[in-house]
């Protein structure tokens, strides 16, 4: 995953659909390469807005300084792709 159409895709392949939590960790990238590219789109306004980063069970990353677990997709990011 490089870019956000890979990112969303493979979301979609875990999730099943928009607005699922998934775990972080279900990611096929390693933990930095993970940190960096979602705290990259995190920090991107039109991006960060359809993504919402949970912290609860499970393997923490730090996203833009934040512990979070769990990663849902808005549906709405398709308007970007």
């Amino acid at each position: 995953m490089r870019n956000l159409s890979e990112l969303v895709e493979r979301y979609i392949a875990l999730a099943g659909e928009f607005g699922q939590p998934i775990p972080l960790s279900n990611f096929p990238l390693g933990d930095d390469e993970m940190a960096r590219l979602l705290s990259a789109f995190d920090e991107d306004y039109h991006i960060s807005r359809y993504l919402h980063f949970s912290n609860v069970s499970g393997t923490p990353y730090r996203i833009s300084g934040e512990a979070a677990t769990h990663l849902s997709i808005d549906a709405s990011i398709r308007e970007i792709l």
